[in-house]
């Protein structure tokens, strides 16, 4: 058992196995540390978060260094039955390296009970554990850019079904038609940890459903009861703007991660301008250069990465308004919103928040899992709501970062950590004294940086484990990528490093073309116990 650095209230525990990760999780979820508020289990590890006001890394190393893990635990969660067609594209060639006929694969892939060991890489994408030990193939050499949804596939001892299109390197053997994930179920996926799982042939006399818990459909929300006091009449939206809170904690087990906005900081400071809860759903702008009409009156902030604000009257006139601070808006003014001068993102509030019909708990939009609102475009309307009885607009400007411009170095705090230890020493030296490029290829997803490339000493393949905002990811490129909000819950690639809990907003805010510098905040090193 190894206790791994991520950053400040956060440890990656590696074990020597799955059935060791799963009777750790186990046992905190059935005597659970005080202090501890999320568990994140992968192939071998378990992130765990803590907060660090009650709970130090020593002790918590010593806690769970104590654990009885011995005994795997038994899987008593509910049965579900999978229908499966195998016609994979990839079938033939899994049956060659087996050495064995296709039949012979479906014979075996049908013939073992799974388990739902964790979940990751998309909402509803659980990797199944437990089958027949025989089916152990590699992932395919080059990725397919496409696996439909759906899928059904092989990577190491795992299966696992795709829940939606997208890209994937895992071998191919069939189809089914059920839904893995959908937000009109609830619980929206239909495999969680624990869950029991069997594959049937469709091509046989016995045809599986869900079981029944799962085909219940989701309360119909009862009709919303907030007044719409205003309304914003989209004219202008020629770069990205997306709806986004703090985001959804707590739908790891759903293979969900937290999103929100890319810089909490300053979505927080214009809903206190406008008189918002902090958590209330704003508009993220970026590059800038938005306009909209309002119809009906009202009061917006704009916070963020800065940028010129042009109010244009019904009668013609027109006046600048100032960032960070509350702006009066009458019905019928039309705002134009420059490109941003510095920074990457502006948030832009209005007293009462929008009306956003909230998806697992949030009204954040999530590009990579594609759940939330879709992005603003020109021509869409939408409702403002009326702000509650004594809520209070702000009249005092917030103090506006110094954020940065294209061209300029932004330097990082790091913690070293879970794995630098798989490169080489003058890898990590590269890794902290080069100036890396921010590439265009960078989104809300994760920062793709340019530069040396960094040689890793550790060449095995990375069992898939748990990752956060902020953590450098280096794929076998050596071109490290800084994932932001809307990161995977999981990664095959190495973290070198984690962005300080400090500088995530600032990470957020970081434009195309800027570099980036990261500062360690100490000498990598595994955690011990106290002595």
């Amino acid at each position: 058992m190894r206790f791994l650095p991520v950053r400040a209230g956060r440890i990656l525990v590696e074990l020597p196995d799955l059935e060791t990760t799963l009777a750790l999780l186990a046992s905190l979820e059935n005597e659970p540390i005080a202090g501890i508020s999320e568990l994140i289990p992968a192939a071998r590890t378990l992130l765990v978060a803590f907060d660090p006001g009650e709970l130090t890394p020593a002790r918590l190393v010593e806690e769970i260094s104590g654990r009885d893990l011995s005994a795997a635990p038994a899987a008593t969660g509910p049965l579900v039955e999978i229908p499966v067609r195998y016609d994979g594209e990839d079938l033939a060639e899994v049956a060659a390296l087996l050495g064995m006929s296709e039949a012979e694969v479906v014979r075996r892939h049908t013939g073992a009970d799974y388990t739902v060991a964790f979940t990751g890489f998309a909402p509803g994408f659980a990797y199944l554990a437990g089958g027949d030990p025989l089916l152990d193939v590699p992932r395919r050499k080059t990725p397919r850019t496409q696996v439909p949804a759906g899928a059904v596939g092989l990577a190491g001892t795992f299966s696992g079904v795709y829940p939606k299109t997208s890209p994937g390197g895992w071998q191919l053997i069939g189809s089914t038609p059920l839904a893995m994930f959908d937000l009109e179920r609830d619980p929206a996926t239909i495999l969680q940890p624990g869950y029991r799982v069997g594959f049937v042939d469709m091509a046989g006399s016995h045809h599986p459903t869900a079981i029944a818990a799962h085909r219940r459909k989701a309360p119909r929300q009862a009709a919303r009861k907030d007044v719409v006091a205003a309304q914003m009449h989209v004219l202008d939206a020629p770069f990205p703007v997306l709806l986004q809170d703090l985001g959804r904690p707590g739908q790891a087990s759903q293979g969900v991660s937290i999103s929100g906005a890319a810089d909490k900081v300053s979505l927080k400071a214009a809903n206190r301008l406008v008189g918002n809860p902090p958590g209330t759903a704003a508009l993220e702008i970026t590059f800038g250069r938005f306009r909209f009409r309002m119809k009906g009156a009202g009061v917006m902030a704009l916070t963020g990465a800065p940028a010129s604000i042009t109010i244009e009257a019904t009668d013609g006139t027109t006046i600048a308004a100032t960032n960070d601070a509350a702006i009066a808006l009458e019905d019928g003014d039309t705002v134009s919103i420059g490109e941003a001068t510095r920074g990457f993102r502006s948030y832009l509030a209005l007293r009462g928040g929008f009306a956003v019909e909230p998806v697992l708990g949030s009204g954040s939009s999530d590009t990579l899992a594609q759940i939330g609102p879709r992005a603003l475009s020109t021509g869409d309307r939408v409702d403002v709501l009326a702000a509650p009885v004594g809520a209070l607009v702000s009249t005092v400007q917030t103090i506006h970062p110094d954020l940065p411009k294209a061209g300029e170095v932004v330097t990082l705090d790091v913690t070293l950590g879970p794995r630098t230890d798989w490169f080489t020493p003058q890898a990590v030296a590269s890794f902290l004294s080069q100036d890396w490029e921010v590439t265009p290829q960078s989104s809300r997803v994760g920062i793709r940086l340019k530069g040396s490339a960094l040689e890793r000493s550790d060449t095995r393949e990375l069992p898939s484990e748990a990752t956060m905002q902020g953590a450098i990811q280096v794929p076998a490129s050596g071109q490290p990528v800084l994932f932001l909000a809307d990161h995977p819950l999981t990664g095959g690639y190495p973290v070198i490093a984690n962005v300080a809990a400090h500088h995530l907003d600032l990470a957020g805010q970081v434009p195309i073309g800027a570099k980036l510098r990261f500062n360690a905040l100490g000498p990598f090193a595994e955690i011990g116990a106290a002595p």
